[in-house]
């Protein structure tokens, strides 16, 4: 069953940022993750969504795959930037079986 980590995100510091998209990108489709949305800026059709706050959706084919490259040795590089590069809530949820 495909799982979803879903990403709100708000930049601070986007030279950084993009250091870490690049290292991210890579470590997803390492471990079979694609993504579905990328930096989108939502329109809020129910309750605020901050002006400054962005949406990244990453498909992979189940939850352990998602946390095993959550856990990676190569993602471990793009999370050392995230820390100074972005303010994010990260979550992981399972899809629905087809």
């Amino acid at each position: 069953m495909p799982a979803y980590v879903i990403s709100e995100v708000e930049v601070l510091d986007e030279e950084l940022a993009d250091t870490y998209r690049t290292l991210a990108e890579a470590s997803i489709r390492r471990y079979g993750g694609r993504y579905i949305v990328r930096g989108a800026a939502p329109e809020a059709m129910e309750g605020a969504w901050p002006a400054s706050q962005r949406v990244v959706v990453v498909e992979f084919p189940d939850a352990d795959r998602a946390k095993e490259w959550y856990a990676s040795s190569e993602y471990a590089d793009a999370l050392k930037v995230r820390k100074t590069a972005l303010e994010r809530r990260l979550l992981l949820v399972e899809g629905v079986a087809e």
